[in-house]
């Protein structure tokens, strides 16, 4: 329990793409618990990385990976023993169009239409996107219809506008309460694809920063890991 402080504290949370949404219900809990007041810059797991190496001004980094947290600590940029694994994702194979039967066999047709995953380079849920890909065969008779987005959210974009005709996306993305939300998909099996560990971590600029620490104690509590695991991942 964190107790809340008359006057709060002030943070600034670089959050990967797929988990804007359950920052935005996160936030407002996290104040009201704690009295402190966090803003979120959203961007792909990669490019946030690049910036917080060249200074950025955040306090706590959420990736979309285990990778990043572990080599900010280990550069010194991140502060020892804070990381901590608060989600973890799940893939959809997901198509905007509702009441549709989606299966690994719409990658199969090259009249399939456009087919969309997130930079494996730059973001998670593309490197786990092309690990899909691999273990179904499909790496060399997809790659003429494969369009890549910046980010998960992104790749969303492109699907849900009609540019692509299916996506791998998250889970997060359209589901509600573990139903979909909107259009139809095929949930991943997670032995597909490396797991989606999803990794915070306290940047050294906040070491002494009491909203930053407060902030990540509040990850693990059990009102924040009920928003988001209805907001479709997974906690340890």
């Amino acid at each position: 329990m964190i107790a809340p402080l008359a006057h709060g504290g002030e943070l600034t949370v670089a959050v990967a793409s797929n988990f804007i949404k359950p920052i935005e219900a996160i936030a407002p809990a996290f104040t009201a618990a704690t009295g402190h007041q966090m803003r979120a810059s959203t961007g792909s797991t990669g490019k946030l990385y690049a910036q917080i190496q060249r200074s950025a001004p955040f306090d706590v980094f959420l990736s979309a990976d285990e990778d990043r947290p572990m080599r900010l600590e280990d550069e010194g940029l991140g502060v020892q023993g804070s990381r901590l694994v608060y989600a973890i994702g799940r893939l959809v194979l997901w198509s905007a169009k509702d009441a549709q039967h989606i299966s690994p066999d719409v990658l199969r047709s090259p009249d399939g239409g456009r087919v969309a995953i997130a930079n494996p380079k730059t973001a998670p849920y593309g490197t786990a996107a092309a690990a899909v890909i691999a273990a179904l065969g499909f790496t060399n008779t997809l790659k003429p219809r494969l369009v890549q987005g910046e980010n998960i959210g992104q790749t969303f974009q492109f699907v849900a506008t009609g540019n692509a005709a299916y996506g791998f996306v998250a889970w997060s993305q359209v589901s509600q309460n573990g139903q979909f939300i909107r259009g139809s998909g095929w949930r991943v099996p997670a032995d597909m694809h490396p797991p989606i560990r999803q990794a915070a971590i306290v940047l050294s600029r906040a070491k002494d920063n009491p909203a930053a620490h407060d902030f990540m104690r509040f990850l693990q509590s059990d009102a924040a890991r009920r928003i988001i695991r209805q907001h479709g991942y997974d906690t340890e």
